[in-house]
C-alpha cells in the first residue's frame, strides 16, 4: 500500500485530467449553475413587480424539461401511435421524429439576454432607422385586463421589423413569445431568437405528427399564461394591404381555452412605416405571385454596409416615421359566449377589423393615396387635397409631424422622390410608372379607412397554416 507506483508524465496528466473533469461535473458544476439560477430567480422577480403582465415559470423552464413534458404529453402520445399505424413504421421511430419537433420547436429564454441586450438592441436599431411614434393606446383597457389571463399581442405584418418594433415598445410591460418562420433558423441569429423566448414553425408543413407537437406546445403555453404575439395574416402583405387572416395558431390557441380555466384577451397592435425595408421584395414576390423572397444575405449585408457608409459620412437620413396602436383588447371569454358557432372564423374577422381600424395613418401613404387617386398635382394642391381627406377621416389615427399638414407633404415627398416613386416635371408632382407598384404598396396600407374607398377583408383561409411568416 505504500509501495512508490511509477507513471509516465503523460499518464499522470491524463489521470489528474480525468479527475478534475470529475470533480467539476459532480461537484463545482452543480453549484455553480445553483448559485447563478438563484440569483436570476431574484432578478426576475424583481423584474416581474414593474411588469403588467410578468414572466412566467414556464418561459423560465429548463429546455430540456421543457421538451421532455412535451413529447411524453397524452395529445403526443396519440399522434406518435397514429403516424406510426398510418406509415407503417415503428412506434419508437414516430417517437423520434415527435422528439425531433419538440427539439426544433421549444425556445430557450433568458431574462439576462432579453433584457440585457435584445431590448437594448430593439431600441438601438429601431430609433436608428425611423422616427418611432405610438400611433394609440387603449390604456385604460390594457390596463383592466384580468391579470391571471393569458395575454396574445395580435399583429398585421408589415415587415420583419415588426418584431423588432413591438418588442422594443412592450417592454416595460411584458415579455413576448413570437412564433418565427425558416428565414430565422440561420445560426448565430437563431441562438439569438431562441433566448429571447421565440419558438420556430415550418410554416407549409402539412405532417399531422408535426402539427400535433406544435398544438401541444401552444396549448401548454396558452394554459401557462404565457405572454404570445402571433400573425393572424399568416405572412408579411406583398401589396400592402390587410391579408384574410388564417387559422393557424389562432386556432391552436382558441382550441386550447379552457372556459371553466382562465381567460385569453387578444390585444389587436397595428404597425405602419414610411418605408418597408423589405418593400421591393414583397412587390416583386406579389408580382410573381409567390412567396419565395429573393432576399439572399449577402445583399443584406451590402446594403446594411452601405447604411453604415452613409452614416460614417454624414449622409444617413433616417427611413421616415414607423407608429405603432394597442387597441382595445377582446376577451376570448367574453367572445365565446355572444358566438354559438365555431370561434377560431370569427374570432379572426373581428381581431382582423379591430387592428385595421387603428392603423397609423403616416405621411408616405397618404401622399401616395393622393397621387394615385387624383394624378399629378402641384404641391399646393397635395397639401389642399390632404387637407380634405385629413377631414374626411375624423376617426383615424392620423400622425402628423409637428401637427403641420404642409410639413408632413413636404416629408412625404421628400422619401418618395428620394427614391425615384415621384418625379417633378413642370412643377407637377407625379408618379414614376416603372415605380407604380410602391406607390400603391404605401396607399393600400390606409386604404380601408378612407371613406369611400374601403377594402373589405375576405373570410379567413380554412387551412390550418402556420403563422408569423416572413
Amino acid at each position: 500500500m505504500t509501495q512508490t507506483v511509477e507513471l509516465p508524465l503523460w499518464l499522470f496528466v491524463l489521470i489528474v485530467l480525468f479527475a478534475a473533469v470529475t470533480f467539476a461535473s459532480h461537484f463545482l458544476f452543480p453549484s455553480v449553475r445553483w448559485f447563478f439560477r438563484r440569483r436570476l430567480e431574484r432578478a426576475v422577480a424583481r423584474l416581474n413587480k414593474r411588469l403588467e403582465w410578468p414572466i412566467q415559470p414556464f418561459k423560465l423552464a429548463r429546455r430540456h424539461d421543457m421538451i421532455q413534458r412535451l413529447i411524453y404529453d397524452p395529445q403526443v402520445s396519440h399522434a406518435v401511435a397514429d403516424h406510426a399505424r398510418e406509415h407503417g413504421v415503428p412506434e419508437n421511430v414516430a417517437f423520434q421524429m415527435a422528439r425531433r419537433y419538440a427539439r426544433e420547436i421549444v425556445p430557450s429564454f433568458s431574462a439576462i439576454t432579453y433584457f440585457g441586450f435584445a431590448i437594448r438592441a430593439a431600441r438601438l436599431l429601431s430609433n436608428s432607422l425611423y422616427r418611432v411614434r405610438l400611433g394609440y393606446i387603449d390604456e385604460d383597457s390594457l390596463k383592466g385586463v384580468d391579470p391571471d389571463a393569458t395575454v396574445v399581442f395580435v399583429m398585421n405584418h408589415r415587415s420583419n421589423m415588426d418584431y423588432v418594433l413591438v418588442t422594443y415598445l412592450a417592454a416595460e410591460r411584458t415579455t413576448l413569445s413570437y412564433a418565427v418562420g425558416e428565414w430565422a433558423r440561420v445560426w448565430p441569429l437563431s441562438r439569438l431568437i431562441r433566448a429571447m423566448g421565440a419558438y420556430f414553425i415550418r410554416r407549409k408543413s402539412r405532417n399531422e405528427l408535426y402539427r400535433a407537437v406544435l398544438a401541444t406546445y401552444v396549448r401548454l403555453a396558452t394554459e401557462a399564461r404565457e405572454t404570445q404575439a402571433i400573425f393572424p395574416e399568416g405572412g408579411l402583405s406583398l401589396d400592402g394591404a390587410l391579408c384574410p387572416p388564417k387559422l393557424g395558431l389562432l386556432k391552436y390557441i382558441v382550441d386550447a381555452h379552457d372556459p371553466k380555466g382562465h381567460d385569453v384577451v387578444f390585444v389587436p397592435v397595428a404597425l405602419n412605416y414610411d418605408r418597408v425595408l423589405e418593400d421591393k421584395i414583397l412587390t416583386s414576390a406579389g408580382r410573381a405571385r409567390e412567396r419565395r423572397f429573393k432576399a439572399r444575405i449577402g445583399v443584406v449585408a451590402m446594403r446594411t454596409l452601405r447604411q453604415f457608409w452613409l452614416r460614417v459620412t454624414g449622409r444617413y437620413h433616417r427611413f421616415g416615421y414607423a407608429a405603432v396602436s394597442f387597441g382595445h383588447p377582446l376577451s376570448l371569454r367574453a367572445f365565446a359566449a355572444e358566438t354559438d358557432r365555431e370561434l377560431a372564423a370569427p374570432l379572426a374577422r373581428e381581431l382582423m377589423r379591430r387592428i385595421g381600424r387603428i392603423v397609423p395613418v403616416l405621411p408616405v401613404p397618404l401622399v401616395s393615396w393622393l397621387l394615385l387617386n387624383h394624378g399629378p398635382m402641384t404641391r399646393t394642391a397635395l397639401e389642399a387635397r390632404m387637407d380634405d381627406l385629413v377631414r374626411r377621416m375624423p376617426h383615424a389615427h392620423i400622425h402628423m409631424p409637428r401637427h403641420d399638414r404642409e410639413y408632413a407633404v413636404k416629408v412625404g415627398l421628400r422619401h418618395l422622390a428620394e427614391r425615384g416613386i415621384v418625379s417633378v416635371q413642370d412643377r407637377q408632382i407625379q408618379p414614376v410608372e416603372a415605380e407604380r407598384d410602391l406607390l400603391e404598396f404605401y396607399a393600400n396600407s390606409i386604404r380601408h379607412l378612407i371613406p369611400g374607398d374601403e377594402v373589405v377583408i375576405s373570410a379567413p383561409a380554412k387551412e390550418i397554416s402556420a403563422s408569423a411568416r416572413s
